[in-house]
């Protein structure tokens, strides 16, 4: 008679309930943790019998195929199905494991199509968009066989010191929920059976660290935790389904997230309604020990996160291991451990990983990196471009003769890459070498090893630099190229070149910005935090000398840094920011410079003057602006360089009056506005709805993201945008903390960006009595000819 468990037909429930009541312990506990793949590795190989030794007991996880090796697709499928193979065929019970990867900006994979980083696909405003791309890597992982995403991240980044704001959608609560809804569905899709697990991070308040520093410690009250850091979470919850969440390093008022059961599970189980798994940071659970100074030993730590609701410990077992001894002690109820394990295996029936474990290796790389996916790496870098500044020069000039192409970042595949983009996320692989973790608590020090057929090496794409693209794209062009210096550094030999170059072309393109990476060299990334916004090194030198040859001088930022660009934009005549394009970045910036394309990208975070200013964002609470005797500075204004949502085009758009149908507080206020494309290119235009609450019982946003939409309106024709704003999103947490729409008097705004002078405002007041909200809606958004 077949097991219960092993029943396709058994209700999911009773399977798991079945399969948990014939688990051991330490069966039990397995399931609960990962083992790096390169651990299953004996003489440069993958050895069947090591692994079956190492996984007598089973495993939950294996930690990173792709991220580890450099594996090609077809390789890393076949070495997927023979791990799966040992646990199916080798193990008293068979419970597959499930493979985990990265993919916040492309599968991170060789051979896997690289896209922009998270920031530059932010920039496009367009979640259908990002929706395509997450369907690619969907694909890309599904074809050698990992149903685990430690992606999308979800932090609401307002401190741009702090080096992974790259790896983030921005600044704005609203346009992180839009585009991580966005990324889960592609991913997860509305049956995990054909999908893959996505997993929100990090939760919760990690992009708030004290002075930008990676992994420092959070002060954040319950208000802003709520309204500001847990909305993307609570949107991807409810409308996609997140089927998986990552704990944030940090401490929040003194409790490391790792070990607070009042975040993990009151929070975000009780007020958010997650019901999939938690799974750890890399090395979250021991740093309890090690680094925030909250437990006494291993089995401590392993007791106080697991107690706290987190699932699973990542990337191995170092502190779980010690679980069921502390049964056996009685410092933990053995119910604990199975609320855990129910719920893993609950995910891996849900995937369909009982009655498929394997795929075919053979298809696999037919899916990677195709024309397709490539046109689509293209698209997506195209529409993040964000043109800051632009007086004329912009598009060129077909007739141009000569071109400079200058700076460290014109010609090197390297400076196209974000952290988590393979093979640059490789690097800390070659800087810190040690040994596979083997449970001796070294835990962060510890990373996988490599070698032979698993050695991950320099492996790229095809990458299209942007002296590629517009040699490309400007064929009849004499182009000069220079770097004039490095991407850091001190070292100005090189500027009287690029001066010269720059002297005699009739038009001088320079391409300055950050590296990005974990590793020492590197200026922006995970660990790469910093005090100083202004570019690297003597780039700032360089743009100041080309362009004071006189000869017109464009200025392309490529970086996933926000940068203080006020010298750049006052010596450039045009000024633009693509946010580490990936693969295609070189054609898509030129598609962009020549005119092939119209800019439509816009800022998903505000660019400050100066780092002091910092805390700088659009949606600061009240007494958080401007005022004429207090909030000011005496060496400077608190006015943005460049505000949140700003973008050009090469060509205008007029907005028409706003018409509004006002509401009440418990029925929608509809807002519309006619949008129309005056000038002589068919264009994108993103329009914005901003609201402000005039008055309220605590302190709100001096304006606040809405809604948004990406319409395409060709030359002298109108698009009709409307938004249908529900009053729940109109809700905040009162003085007594519930989440309730008031009513009164708000201010919508539909506009170009969050600072524009143009706005179309109305004043709406809503009547009715004071409701309580369970959650937010969505606002639906349409675009009508």
């Amino acid at each position: 008679m077949t097991e219960t468990y092993r029943d396709p037909n058994a209700a999911i429930e009773a399977r798991v309930a079945d399969l948990l009541a014939r688990m051991t312990l330490e069966e039990k506990v397995a399931q609960l943790g990962a083992v790096w793949v390169t651990s299953l590795v004996r003489d440069e190989q993958f050895d069947p019998d090591h692994a079956a030794d190492r996984l007598a007991n089973g495993i939950g996880q294996v930690t990173r195929i792709g991220a580890s090796t450099g594996l090609l697709a077809d390789q890393s499928a076949m070495l997927g199905n023979a791990i799966q193979e040992v646990l199916v065929e080798r193990t008293r019970l068979g419970i597959p494991c499930v493979i985990h990867e990265e993919g916040v900006a492309g599968f991170l994979h060789r051979g896997a199509t690289t896209f922009p980083q998270a920031l530059g696909l932010a920039a496009t405003w367009n979640p259908e968009l990002l929706g395509e791309v997450a369907a690619v890597i969907r694909t890309q992982m599904l074809a050698v066989g990992a149903r685990h995403n430690l992606s999308p991240v979800l932090d609401v980044a307002r401190d741009p010191r702090w080096g992974r704001v790259e790896e983030t959608y921005g600044e704005s609560p609203e346009l992180c929920a839009r585009m991580g809804v966005a990324y889960v569905k592609g991913l997860q899709t509305d049956d995990l059976r054909r999908g893959v697990v996505c997993t929100g991070k990090h939760f919760l308040g990690y992009a708030l660290s004290q002075g930008g520093r990676n992994q420092a410690p959070v002060q954040l009250g319950g208000r802003e935790l709520r309204e500001v850091y847990a909305e993307p979470f609570a949107a991807a919850i409810r409308e996609a389904g997140l089927a998986s969440i990552m704990n944030s390093y940090s401490s929040i008022d003194g409790v490391p997230v790792a070990a607070s059961r009042a975040l993990l599970t009151d929070l975000l189980r009780g007020e958010l309604g997650f019901e999939g798994t938690v799974v750890a940071d890399y090395f979250a659970v021991v740093q309890l020990l090690r680094n925030h100074g909250t437990a006494a030993d291993e089995t401590d730590a392993g007791i106080q996160a697991l107690s706290a609701g987190l699932d699973v410990e990542l990337p191995s077992l170092d502190c779980y291991r010690h679980l069921p001894a502390a049964v056996a002690d009685g410092r933990i109820d053995e119910a604990i451990i199975d609320e855990s394990c129910a719920r893993v295996l609950r995910q891996k029936l849900e995937l369909g990983l009982f009655e498929n474990p394997y795929v075919e290796p053979e298809a696999a790389l037919a899916v990677f990196d195709t024309l397709e996916q490539r046109g689509l790496a293209r698209r997506a870098a195209t529409e993040g471009v964000v043109l800051l500044k632009n007086d004329g020069v912009l598009p060129l000039d077909p007739g141009l003769c000569n071109v400079a192409v200058i700076g460290p970042h014109a010609d090197d595949r390297r400076l196209l890459q974000g952290d988590y983009h393979y093979p640059a996320h490789l690097e800390i692989i070659y800087h810190r070498v040690g040994a596979e973790p083997t449970g001796d608590g070294t835990g962060e020090d510890q990373l996988p090893e490599s070698g032979g057929g698993f050695e991950p090496g320099p492996h790229y794409t095809p990458h299209v630099t942007p002296l590629a693209g517009l040699q490309s794209a400007l064929p009849d062009a004499t182009i000069t190229h220079t770097p004039g210096c490095e991407a850091d550094g001190t070292a100005t030999g090189g500027i009287a070149a690029a001066v010269a170059a720059a002297a005699s072309a009739d038009v001088a393109i320079l391409f300055v910005g950050a590296k990005s990476g974990l590793v020492p060299e590197c200026t922006v990334g995970e660990a790469r935090d910093a005090t100083d916004l202004d570019l690297p090194g003597v780039q700032r030198q360089l743009v100041a000398e080309v362009a004071a040859t006189g000869t017109p001088t464009i200025v392309v930022v490529i970086s996933g840094r926000v940068h203080t660009l006020g010298a750049e934009a006052a010596a450039a005549n045009a000024l633009l920011w693509s946010i580490l394009p990936g693969e295609e970045g070189g054609h898509a910036i030129a598609d962009i410079l020549t005119g092939a394309v119209n800019p439509a990208g816009r800022l998903p975070v505000t660019l400050p003057k100066h780092v002091g200013q910092i805390p700088l964002h659009h949606d600061m609470r009240r007494r958080g602006d401007r005022s004429e005797f207090y909030g000011s500075y005496v060496d400077r204004d608190v006015e943005a360089e460049y505000a949140f949502g700003h973008g050009l085009s090469y060509t205008s758009f007029e907005y028409g009056e706003l018409a509004v149908r006002a509401g009440s507080t418990s029925e929608p206020t509809i807002l519309s506005v006619d949008v129309t494309n005056t000038g002589d290119r068919n264009g994108d235009e993103v329009v914005q709805l901003y609201v402000t609450d005039e008055v309220a019982s605590v302190a709100r946003p001096i304006r606040e993201l809405l809604g948004f939409a990406r319409v395409h309106v060709p030359v002298g024709e109108t698009r009709t945008v409307t938004f249908c704003v529900d009053p729940s999103r109109l809700a905040f947490h009162g003085p007594d903390m519930r989440l309730v729409t008031e009513p009164g008097r708000f201010t919508f705004r539909i506009a170009r960006s969050s600072n524009d002078p143009k706005p179309r405002d109305a004043a709406v007041e809503l009547g009715g009595p004071t409701v309580e909200a369970q959650r937010r809606a969505i606002i639906p958004t349409t675009a009508t000819s």
